[in-house]
């Protein structure tokens, strides 16, 4: 019986210890997409692109507002006085108009309205640029892991001796003025 558990905790100590051997045999960096993209030019030009076409379409959309508004407001001012047929008319039209509204923010901004289609448009092939320089990087140096510090995974603390993100930026053939 108990050379039976001597040869489970063997096991046991073996498995882990070569779990633990593989693990920190694994080169791991980091990267920070969003300080890359920040310096690349194309990605500048495409999200102020971006932001002139949103702040046109927001300009559409208040002006839609402001004629529903008016609309409403001369309705109120009128509504005691009007007959149930012309008021019912009205209402109907403001209505159509809110739906109208509604359905245009929906296409401007929505998940997979024109913002989102022109964003996929400018922007995707930037950031294809960047993962493929990820990429090359992991594959010519050797690591294993590349993580995002500015994504999703949290990252509590970081060595800046893993930090390749100025690699990335050389493969990509930008410069780092701020060296």
């Amino acid at each position: 019986m108990i050379m039976k558990s001597l040869k489970i905790i063997g096991s046991v100590f073996f498995i882990t210890l070569l779990s633990s051997t593989i693990l920190f045999s694994q080169s791991f960096s980091y990267v920070d997409s969003e300080y890359i993209l920040e310096k690349i030019p194309e990605y500048k030009s495409a999200q102020k692109q971006l932001d002139e076409l949103a702040e046109k379409w927001k300009a559409d959309i208040r002006m839609k507002v402001d004629e529903i508004d008016k609309l409403y407001k001369a309705y109120q001012a009128e509504q005691v006085l009007l007959p149930d047929e012309i008021r019912n008319k009205r209402e109907d039209e403001i209505l159509k108009k809110e739906d109208e509204l509604n359905k245009l923010k929906e296409t401007r901004f929505g998940k997979e309205g024109d913002l989102f289609k022109k964003r996929k448009e400018l922007i995707k092939p930037i950031q294809d640029k960047v993962f493929d320089a990820i990429q090359k990087l992991a594959q010519d140096e050797g690591i294993d892991f590349v993580f995002d510090k500015s994504g999703a995974v949290t990252m509590l603390f970081v060595n800046a001796k893993y930090d390749r993100s100025d690699e990335v930026l050389e493969i990509l053939g930008i410069e780092n003025i701020e060296k």
